[in-house]
């Protein structure tokens, strides 16, 4: 792990402003949605990236009613189904 040497104190309400020079390095967009991880004592942060809820799969997803699924998820589910051979 890399210490940047930035410190920031949480506000009256927990949060805490992550620095535009980081969001520049990592290319962290305005209002983009990240995941919080903890490990041991450790808070970490990553750039969220949707995958297939049944695979981990992170290409040629598709939303339905709120999750994603892979297209070769969807064709192999059908295929079990016996709708596709």
């Amino acid at each position: 792990m890399k210490s940047t040497g930035i410190v920031r104190r949480l506000d009256e309400l927990g949060r805490i402003t992550i620095p535009i020079e980081l969001r520049r390095t990592l290319d962290i967009e305005d209002r983009e949605s990240l995941e919080i991880y903890v490990e041991d004592e450790k808070i970490i942060l990553q750039k969220y990236l949707p995958v297939d809820i049944f695979t981990g799969s992170r290409q040629n997803l598709i939303e339905y009613k709120g999750k994603k699924v892979s297209k070769e998820t969807i064709e192999e589910m059908a295929r079990i189904a016996g709708l596709i051979k």
